[in-house]
C-alpha cells in the first residue's frame, strides 16, 4: 500500500474555535503556573509603569530647587525589583513551556504506538517522526510564551495608555491614531506568517521521511549507486523548508518593523504637537519628558502583543499537524474494552484457533484478500499453510493478532471471537516471528528479552541453547550485552532469524505463529530449528508458514489456500494424492514465498 500523510486525508486548516479548542487542552494543565508566571510579569511591569511617574517627580524637584535624592532611590529600587520579577516570570513560563512539549510529546509517542496498523500504514515514518520532535516545539511557545505575553502585553499596554491620558489626552489621541495605522497593516500580515510556518513543517516531515527511507535501506542505496538522487531528493525537501521558513522570517520581519516605524512616528507626532502645547503653555515640560517616556515603555508590550500574535500562528499551524494525528484510529486501551470487569484470565495449555467463513480486505476499493476462509486448528501439534504468492497466508497472522479486522466471519481463539478479547489478553498467548524478523536496535539481551521483560537467566540460556545461538554469544566481544547495530546489522539474516525465534519462545506462548521462520538458514541451523519448533509443537499449538518441504512434511495438518481460499486440509501424504496444486509444488520441494 502506498503510504500518504495524514494531512491527505485531514487537510483542511482547523477552525479558530477548534485551534483554541487544542490549545486549551495543552495549556490546561498548567494554567496555574502560567498564571503565577503572568503575575510576576505584570509585577515587574507595574514597576516599570511608575518610573514616569516618578521621573516626572524628579524634573519637578529639580525644576523648584528642591532635594532628589529619595526619588533617585525610589527609581534605583524599582528598577532592581522589576528586573528581578520580569527574570523571574520568565523562568518560570520557560519552564512551564518545556513541561507542555514533555507532556505533547509522551501524549503522541503513546498514540502513535497504538495506531491501528492500516493507519500506520497508509502514513510515512518521517513525517509523523517530526510531529513529535518539530511541531511541539513550536507547541511550547504558544501554549505560554503567547498566552502570558498576550494577556501581560494588553494589560500593560491598557494601563500605560491610561497614564497617558491621566498625563495629557491630545497627545494619547495623537499617538493612537499612528500605532492604528500600523496595526491594521501588521493584522493583515498575520495569516502569512500562519501559512508559511505550515508549510514549512511539512516540509520539514517531508526531510524526516525522505532520511528514514534512506538509512533504512542503506545498503540497497549504496549498492545501487543512488547516493547522488537520494541526495538531491532530500536537497528538495531541505530547500522547501528554507524557502516557506524564510518566507515566515520576511512577514515576521515586515510585523516587527511595522510596530517599530508605529513607535517611531508617534515619538516624532507627540514631540511635535507636544512642543507646540508646552510652548502655548498648555502642559509642562516634565509632562512631556514623562509622555515621551510613556511612549518608549510603549514598545514593550507592543512588541509582546506583536510576538503573542505572531507565535500564535505559528503555533495554530503545529496545533493542526498534531491534531491530525489525534485523529487517527488507534486499539482500545486496557481500560477501554469494554468486558473488560477485573484481572486478565490466565488460560493454560496450548491454544486452538478456528476461522469461520472470513472475508478480509485491507481497504475500501481494494480486492479482497480472504473469501470465505474456513479452517481449524486444534492443540498442541504443528499446523503448516501453504499456497503460492498472495494466497493470504501471512493475512491468517495478522487477523489473529488483530492488526486488522476480518470484513465478514469470525477469528476464534480457544472458541472466543479475538474481537471479545481484550488486545493485551490475546496477544499475550502468542509468540510471533514475522516474515523479515526485525531485530530492534540494542543488545542481544534486549532484543531476546523484548517480549518477555521478566525472563530469569536460567531460561535465556536454555533459549539460546535450543536455537542455537549459545556460539554466537559466545562469540561476541561482550557477549548478551553486545549491540547488534541498526535494525540488527551487526548480525546474519539466519541470526536474526533465530533470535526472533527465540524471542517469541521465551514468551513461553500458547500459540506460536511462524512466518518463513526457516527461510534464511542453511541446511544444518535449519535442522536444528525445525527440531526446536517440532519440540515446541509438543507442548503449544503452532502455525507456520512454509515454503520448504521439508518443514511441511513433519506437520500435523497441512492447511492449503490459493486466491484467498481454502482448498483442501491434510497430512503431507493425503494431499499428494488429493490436491493438485500441493502435489505440483511438493514436486518443485519450493512451496512458494509467503502471501
Amino acid at each position: 500500500m502506498t503510504a500518504t500523510d495524514p494531512s491527505a486525508a485531514d487537510s483542511a486548516r482547523l477552525t479558530a474555535p477548534e485551534t483554541f479548542r487544542a490549545l486549551y487542552a495543552h495549556f490546561r494543565p498548567h494554567r496555574k503556573t502560567v498564571a503565577l508566571a503572568g503575575l510576576l510579569t505584570l509585577a515587574g511591569a507595574a514597576s516599570g509603569l511608575l518610573q514616569p511617574v516618578a521621573t516626572k517627580v524628579l524634573v519637578d524637584r529639580l525644576a523648584s530647587g528642591g532635594t532628589v535624592t529619595g526619588i533617585l532611590l525610589a527609581l534605583t529600587a524599582l528598577v532592581v525589583v522589576g528586573t528581578a520579577l520580569a527574570a523571574l516570570g520568565v523562568y518560570t513560563l520557560e519552564r512551564t513551556a518545556e513541561s507542555v512539549v514533555l507532556a505533547a510529546r509522551r501524549t503522541l509517542v503513546g498514540r502513535l504506538l497504538r495506531l491501528r496498523l492500516p493507519e500506520a500504514e497508509r502514513t510515512q515514518p518521517g513525517d509523523l517522526m517530526s510531529r513529535v520532535t518539530s511541531d511541539t516545539t513550536l507547541l511550547r511557545a504558544v501554549t505560554t510564551q503567547a498566552i502570558v505575553n498576550g494577556a501581560t502585553g494588553a494589560v500593560t499596554l491598557a494601563a500605560a495608555v491610561a497614564m497617558m491620558a491621566l498625563m495629557d489626552a491630545v497627545l494619547l489621541g495623537v499617538t493612537l491614531g499612528v500605532i492604528a495605522l500600523t496595526g491594521g497593516a501588521v493584522a493583515l500580515i498575520m495569516p502569512r506568517i500562519a501559512r508559511a510556518t505550515e508549510r514549512s513543517q511539512e516540509a520539514v516531515g517531508e526531510i524526516s521521511t525522505v532520511l528514514e527511507r534512506m538509512f533504512g535501506a542503506l545498503r540497497t542505496v549504496k549498492a545501487s549507486g543512488a547516493e547522488q538522487r537520494e541526495t538531491a531528493t532530500a536537497d528538495a525537501a531541505m530547500r522547501r523548508a528554507w524557502r516557506h521558513g524564510v518566507t515566515s522570517a520576511k512577514w515576521e520581519a515586515v510585523a516587527e518593523a511595522a510596530v517599530g516605524l508605529a513607535v517611531q512616528l508617534s515619538f516624532l507626532a507627540v514631540l511635535g504637537v507636544g512642543g507646540a502645547r508646552v510652548a502655548s503653555g498648555a502642559i509642562p515640560v516634565s509632562t512631556l519628558v514623562a509622555f515621551l517616556l510613556y511612549l518608549f515603555y510603549v514598545i514593550e508590550p507592543v512588541d509582546r502583543l506583536t510576538e503573542a500574535v505572531s507565535k500564535y500562528q505559528q503555533g495554530s499551524a503545529a496545533v493542526a499537524r498534531i491534531a491530525q494525528v489525534e485523529r487517527l484510529a488507534t486499539e482500545p486501551l486496557e481500560r477501554d474494552h469494554p468486558g473488560r470487569t477485573g484481572p486478565p484470565a490466565v488460560a493454560e495449555g496450548p491454544a486452538s484457533v478456528r476461522f469461520e467463513n472470513v472475508s478480509f480486505r485491507y481497504r475500501e476499493g481494494l480486492e479482497p484478500v480472504h473469501h470465505q476462509v474456513d479452517f481449524e486448528v486444534p492443540g498442541p501439534g504443528m499446523t503448516a499453510l501453504v499456497g503460492p504468492s498472495g494466497a493470504g497466508k501471512s493475512t491468517v497472522f495478522a487477523l489473529i493478532e488483530r492488526f486488522y479486522e476480518p470484513t465478514g466471519g469470525r477469528v476464534l481463539i480457544d472458541g472466543k471471537d479475538v474481537r471479545d478479547r481484550s488486545l493485551p489478553d490475546l496477544r499475550d498467548a502468542i509468540g510471533y516471528v514475522e516474515q523479515d524478523a526485525p531485530v530492534l536496535a540494542g543488545t542481544l539481551r534486549q532484543n531476546l528479552v523484548y517480549a518477555a521483560p521478566g525472563a530469569t537467566g536460567e531460561e535465556i540460556r536454555d533459549v539460546l541453547r535450543r536455537a542455537k545461538l549459545d556460539t554466537l554469544v559466545d562469540r561476541l566481544p561482550e557477549g548478551l550485552d553486545t549491540q547488534v547495530g541498526h535494525r540488527g546489522t551487526m548480525l546474519s539474516g539466519g541470526e536474526r532469524q533465530r533470535i526472533a525465534l527465540a524471542r517469541a519462545l521465551l514468551r513461553k506462548p500458547r500459540l506460536l505463529l511462524l512466518d518463513e521462520a526457516t527461510s534464511q538458514l542453511d541446511a544444518v541451523n535449519e535442522l536444528a530449528v525445525r527440531d526446536v519448533i517440532t519440540q515446541a509443537a509438543r507442548e503449544t499449538t503452532v502455525l507456520v508458514v512454509a515454503h520448504r518441504l521439508s518443514t511441511v512434511i513433519h506437520a500435523d495438518r497441512i492447511v492449503v489456500m490459493e486466491a484467498g481460499r481454502v482448498r483442501a486440509v491434510g497430512t503431507h501424504t493425503e494431499l499428494l494424492g488429493q490436491d493438485e496444486l500441493y502435489a505440483r509444488l511438493a514436486a518443485t520441494q519450493f512451496l512458494g514465498p509467503a502471501g
